[in-house]
């Protein structure tokens, strides 16, 4: 791959994988040693998250494509190898989010994919790219198991800044349905809300408390779509 032409995306935008995606691959341990060493690499790369988590989906049984995807990411990384994380060192201490979920993304289960992201000021600190683990019913119900999950991470991040003396206001989470925001500050249960009332509980008690506040933001603005789908080229830049 050292010689290999360098790409400018992940991933084709939109790319639903699959298990049976082209033809067996016959060295299957080449694929998995390629996902491990990408999973690692999460760590300091968010933006391929995503793929990454895609990918992994398939160790067990990979297919041909899932090796050109995973040697296309490659080439994305080598065309971006001097990128990572920034900390500011005068950052302040306000923890800010952005969730999204994408409705029954997986080809296979149809199960949707959690995606959310967590600033700390300016410092990008905390992120995740997941399938669900139910299927859900709608869009709707993807997006409050997405707040429910981020919520869980700001409880325990806001504890770990505690232990540090470092005290932080309301954390802002920001979210693109409309909806959502509406369920969760209205106090009443009804029939099409009875199956995510747990969750409704939950973040409800957070809001309640002021340890989140709910925010609409445009879908061209939510930097969570980063961790539940694959993205143009162009997505974020300037216009």
């Amino acid at each position: 791959m050292l010689g290999c032409k360098p790409s400018s995306i992940l991933m084709e935008s939109n790319l639903k994988l699959k298990t049976k995606y082209g033809t067996k691959l016959l060295d299957i341990g080449k694929y998995r040693r390629l996902i491990g060493r990408l999973l690692y690499l999460t760590i300091s790369r968010p933006n391929i998250c995503f793929t990454v988590h895609k990918l992994s989906q398939f160790v067990s049984n990979p297919y041909t494509n899932h090796m050109n995807e995973a040697n296309m990411l490659l080439r994305y990384l080598k065309n971006t190898a001097g990128q990572g994380i920034f900390f500011k060192a005068n950052s302040d201490t306000r923890l800010h989010k952005y969730v999204d979920a994408d409705w029954g993304s997986c080809h296979d289960s149809r199960k949707s994919t959690t995606g959310f992201c967590v600033f700390l000021g300016n410092s990008l600190i905390s992120w995740k790219s997941k399938r669900q683990q139910i299927v859900s019913k709608s869009s709707v119900e993807a997006k409050y198991k997405a707040i429910y999950s981020v919520s869980n991470e700001i409880t325990w991040l806001r504890n770990l800044l505690a232990d540090f003396n470092i005290n932080t206001p309301f954390a802002s989470v920001y979210c693109d349905n409309k909806v959502v925001i509406h369920i969760a500050s209205n106090p009443t249960f009804h029939e099409r809300t009875k199956h995510l009332e747990i969750d409704l509980h939950f973040i409800r008690d957070k809001v309640t408390k002021g340890v989140i506040k709910l925010i609409h933001v445009r879908k061209y603005h939510q930097l969570a779509d980063v961790f539940t789908k694959s993205l143009p080229k162009n997505a974020f830049l300037p216009s």
